[in-house]
């Protein structure tokens, strides 16, 4: 089957052409720099966007696959969680596009889709597995017992950690988008130059950044102009080195828990060197396999809704034309 996605949840605007759901004919994405003065995503700036980029996107995914419409199987687009607005305008678009072509309709889960795009990337993983989600709305860890079932074990109780990096590299005037800013000027600092706390300490696979990112606002205050100047690589390696220790501390809680032999990373945070770098070190000391995709597949991306919509048409049929957009819609 050869499923056409699309993905606007967020500040992406994306289509991709995926065919049998393993293999990606076609994955453009367009992200709105238009948010960079803001520090963060304005709602109805992203929705305005993406109207305007939703079918020029769409023309490029179809003419790099070498496709036209009659010839897509599948129209498929996230219809949660995310921004009402912008989810509206890509699945608005799937569900007309599916109904004039006479095709079949698929709405699929953000956060599943983050969960699949390893197994875009990663065709012979195994399919029972811990993921840690980690992006700029959601962190989680889930049990996979097979695709698409799920267990929840550990979530974020306020801030996300991709929200946390944002915040924290607009402290320091990084610029936005924060995750890619701090892991670069992370990595001429020093991570044990400042003490940022790491939350939750015990057995609980809970998350928590509210408090970290305080600390890196009080310790920001502190500083006078010019020394603040020199000390922001130390800032941003030691908050990154504080985060990316509570996400693998967390993982390696719930391995032991679980009894998996393979941690997936997933969402945008996955594309994070440091978080890949140590909890590679600390997998291979456990004799645990850790997989994650290529950064184009970490953030938000058509690909990997067009494979989700593929497993869950083979197993469930087709979607209803009247699914709406779910903004806080969970995993399950």
């Amino acid at each position: 089957m050869i499923t056409l996605g699309l993905e606007t949840s967020c500040d992406e605007t994306s289509a991709a052409v995926v065919s049998d759901g393993k293999t990606i004919l076609s994955n453009v994405i367009y992200s709105q720099m238009v948010h960079s003065r803001f520090g963060g995503v304005v709602p109805e700036l992203a929705g305005r966007e993406h109207i305007k980029k939703i079918i020029p996107i769409l023309d490029e995914a179809l003419s790099e696959a070498d496709l036209t419409l009659d010839q897509i199987d599948c129209f498929a687009a996230t219809f949660g969680p995310g921004l009402v607005g912008a989810l509206l305008v890509g699945l608005s678009m799937a569900k007309s596009l599916a109904y004039f072509n006479n095709k079949p309709f698929c709405a699929v889960n953000h956060l599943e889709g983050h969960i699949f795009a390893n197994r875009l990337s990663k065709p012979d993983m195994d399919d029972r597995f811990v993921t840690l989600l980690v992006s700029g709305g959601h962190t989680m860890l889930v049990d996979v017992d097979g695709w698409g079932h799920y267990e929840i074990l550990g979530k974020t109780l306020d801030d996300a950690a991709g929200e946390a990096f944002d915040k924290v590299a607009k402290l320091l005037d990084l610029g936005y988008p924060g995750g890619p800013a701090i892991d670069r000027e992370a990595r001429t600092g020093d991570p044990d130059r400042f003490k940022f706390p790491r939350a939750l300490p015990g057995d609980r696979l809970d998350f928590s950044y509210s408090g970290l990112k305080t600390a890196v606002a009080l310790q920001v205050q502190k500083l006078p102009p010019d020394q603040l100047l020199s000390d922001k690589s130390d800032l941003a390696a030691s908050f990154q080195e504080a985060v990316v220790d509570s996400l693998c501390r967390k993982t390696m809680l719930a391995l032991k828990k679980t009894g998996r032999k393979t941690v997936a990373l997933s969402g945008g945070v996955a594309a994070n060197s440091r978080l890949r770098e140590k909890l590679q070190l600390i997998c291979d000391r456990q004799s645990v396999r850790l997989v994650y995709p290529p950064s184009e597949l970490c953030t938000d991306n058509a690909a990997m809704i067009a494979a989700v919509a593929d497993f869950q048409v083979a197993q469930n049929g087709p979607s209803d034309l009247n699914a709406n957009a779910i903004p806080y819609q969970k995993l399950f």
